[in-house]
C-alpha cells in the first residue's frame, strides 16, 4: 500500500536500517539513530541503482513522489537521473565557484612540493594581495581587465617585484583551474604585456674583500647578539643564503666531518645541497652548541624557540655597524663569489657552493656533482685567506694562482 504522512512520522527507528515502500520504486529508509531518507531505486541499461530524493520532513511525501516523476521521465528519455543530479550538481558548483576557494585548492595541492620559503610567500600574497581583490568573485565570471587593475594596484606601491610574483600566481592558479574543469579559459595570460617598465637591477650591496677585517672587527665591538655575531661569521665562511643559515637545524651537522647536509625541501633549487665547513666554521658551531645545542636549531628566536631568529636580524646588526646600504646578508654570498671568481677558481665550484643551477638547462638536468672534495680544498683556503688578510698579510700573496 502507499505511504502516508501518518505512517511516516509514526515510524520508529530500530537496531538496523528499514524500508517503508510507497511505489514505483520510491521508498523512506529509517536509519538508526532517526533519520528518514527518501530513496529511489530504478533500474538502466539493465544495472539497479539508488538514487537519493532528500531527507524527511524537508522533503515531504508529495515532493518526494514528484521528484520520482520527475526520475521516471528521465528515465524513459534513456536519462540516468543519478548521473544527471551529478552533473547538475557539479555545475551549480562552478557557476558559484569563487576565485578563494580555487586558489586554496591550488596552494594546498602545490605547497609540499614547494620550498618552505616559496610556500610561505605565495602564502603571502594570497592574503595580502589576491584573495583581498578577487577572491570573492565567481572564477568563471574574472576577466583579463580585472586581473590588469589588480596588478596595477600592486604596481602603484612601487613593488614591481611583488607584482611579476602575482602575475605568476594568477597564470598558476587559472592554468590549476583549466586542468581542473572548472574554467573554460585562462584570463591571467599574457599580463606581462602591460607590466609596468622595471627599475633599474638592484644588487645585494657588499664591502670588498679588503674592508672584511673591518667589518668583522666591529661585530664584536657593537652592541648585538652574540647569536648574531656567530650569524654573520658563518654567512662570510659558508656564503649560504641568510634563510638557509636562519632555520638551520642541529641534525643537519656533521661537525666531526666538517660537513653541512641542508635538506631539498629548504633549498630553493629543491635540490640537497652539501656545504664543506672550514676550520673556522667549525670552531663558530662548537662554540655555538655550547649555546644553542639544546634547541632543535642553531638559532633560535628570542621569543619563541621553536622559530628561528628573525630575517631581519642580521641585516639589523649591520645597520648597527654602521653598514646601512653597503653590505646585506645575502651580499656576502656576492662578496665571495667576486672574490673567487678573480682568483681564477673553477666556475663550477663556486656555482655549486651558492648552490646555482647550471645556466645550461640540459647541462644543469644531468650534472649533480657535488665537487664536494675540491670545494672543501676551496672554502678552507677561503677561510685561511680572510685569517691572512686579518692578520695584516699583503692580499696579493693570498690570491690563488691561475
Amino acid at each position: 500500500m502507499p505511504l502516508t504522512d501518518s505512517a511516516i512520522k509514526t515510524a520508529k527507528p530500530k537496531e538496523k536500517p528499514y524500508k517503508l515502500s510507497d511505489a514505483q520504486g520510491l521508498y523512506l529508509e529509517v536509519t538508526p539513530n532517526g533519520s528518514k531518507l527518501w530513496r529511489l531505486k530504478y533500474r538502466i541499461a539493465g544495472k539497479e541503482k539508488k538514487l537519493a530524493l532528500g531527507v524527511y520532513p524537508t522533503v515531504t511525501l508529495a515532493q518526494a513522489r514528484k521528484r520520482r516523476e520527475t526520475a521516471r521521465e528521465q528515465l524513459a528519455e534513456g536519462i540516468d537521473p543519478g548521473e544527471q543530479k551529478k552533473v547538475a550538481k557539479q555545475a551549480h558548483r562552478l557557476t558559484g565557484l569563487t576565485f578563494e576557494t580555487l586558489a586554496r585548492e591550488w596552494f594546498t595541492y602545490n605547497s609540499p612540493r614547494w620550498a618552505q620559503s616559496t610556500a610561505r610567500k605565495a602564502k603571502l600574497y594570497l592574503e595580502n594581495d589576491l584573495i583581498p581583490g578577487i577572491g570573492s568573485r565567481p572564477v568563471k565570471t574574472i576577466t583579463r581587465p580585472e586581473l590588469v587593475e589588480l596588478v596595477r594596484k600592486v604596481e602603484a606601491r612601487g613593488s614591481l617585484n611583488a607584482a611579476g610574483k602575482v602575475r605568476q600566481w594568477l597564470h598558476q592558479i587559472f592554468r590549476f583551474g583549466l586542468a581542473s574543469g572548472v574554467v573554460d579559459s585562462n584570463p591571467a595570460t599574457d599580463l606581462s604585456v602591460l607590466a609596468a617598465p622595471a627599475k633599474a637591477v638592484r644588487r645585494h650591496p657588499h664591502i670588498t674583500f679588503a674592508e672584511l677585517p673591518e667589518l668583522l672587527s666591529k661585530i664584536d665591538s657593537t652592541n648585538i647578539n652574540i647569536l648574531t655575531r656567530c650569524a654573520i661569521r658563518l654567512l662570510v665562511l659558508t656564503a649560504v643564503r641568510p634563510g638557509e643559515l636562519r632555520a638551520a637545524q642541529w641534525t643537519e651537522f656533521d661537525l666531526d666531518g666538517d660537513t653541512w647536509t641542508i635538506p631539498a625541501a629548504r633549498m630553493k633549487a629543491r635540490r640537497q645541497h652539501l656545504v664543506p665547513l672550514p676550520h673556522q666554521a667549525v670552531k663558530i658551531l662548537r662554540q655555538l652548541q655550547e649555546i644553542t645545542g639544546k634547541y632543535p636549531l642553531l638559532f633560535p628566536g628570542q621569543q619563541k624557540a621553536d622559530r628561528p631568529m628573525s630575517e631581519n636580524t642580521i641585516n639589523k646588526a649591520l645597520r648597527l655597524m654602521g653598514y646601512a646600504g653597503r653590505q646585506t646578508g645575502h651580499g656576502f654570498r656576492h662578496l665571495l663569489s667576486t672574490e673567487l671568481n678573480e682568483r681564477k677558481y673553477d666556475k663550477d665550484l663556486i656555482e655549486r657552493q651558492l648552490a646555482h643551477g647550471d645556466e645550461n638547462e640540459t647541462r644543469d638536468t644531468y650534472n649533480h656533482a657535488t665537487y664536494l672534495p675540491q670545494r672543501e680544498i676551496m672554502m678552507q683556503e677561503w677561510a685561511d685567506s680572510i685569517d691572512a688578510l686579518c692578520a695584516g698579510a699583503n692580499v696579493v700573496s693570498i690570491k690563488r694562482k691561475a
